[in-house]
């Protein structure tokens, strides 16, 4: 069976995420996760909504981070996002730096949508200069 990835807008719910991640305040695209979505962050693997929630604050709390999509693909039950994080350390917001992100979005097939599972792939980065 083949699938194709066609470009497409980016969803809203996915430009809510990623306001909720650049703020921590997390509502109606967070809301999209339940106890059993998985992401997986590098090497990180984080389960349920709440977990997914507190891995956020935890890596981007000490900073000033705004995430840009780049470009969205849609693929059947699968949305591919394309971005570029802009961040520093609040103790220093004048050292930005960028880095590239991938994220892979599984959806499930129920009304509303929900995420199943997400897949982010982040960097390369000056680790010195955000960690």
């Amino acid at each position: 069976m083949t699938h194709d990835a066609t470009p497409a807008a980016t969803p809203d719910w996915i430009l809510r995420i990623m306001r909720e991640i650049d703020t921590l305040e997390f509502g109606e695209g967070f809301a999209r996760m339940t106890e059993d979505t998985e992401m997986f962050f590098g090497t990180a693997h984080i389960r349920g909504a709440e977990a997914i929630k507190a891995f956020f604050v935890k890596i981007d709390e000490p900073l000033n981070i705004t995430h840009d999509v780049l470009e969205c693909w849609k693929a059947d039950g699968v949305v591919f996002l394309r971005g570029e994080a802009t961040m520093a350390k609040k103790t220093e917001p004048d050292h930005m730096v960028r880095a590239p992100f991938m994220h892979i979005y599984y959806l499930d097939d129920g009304q509303p949508l929900r995420i199943r599972e997400i897949r982010i792939t982040a960097g390369p980065l000056e680790t010195d200069t955000v960690m």
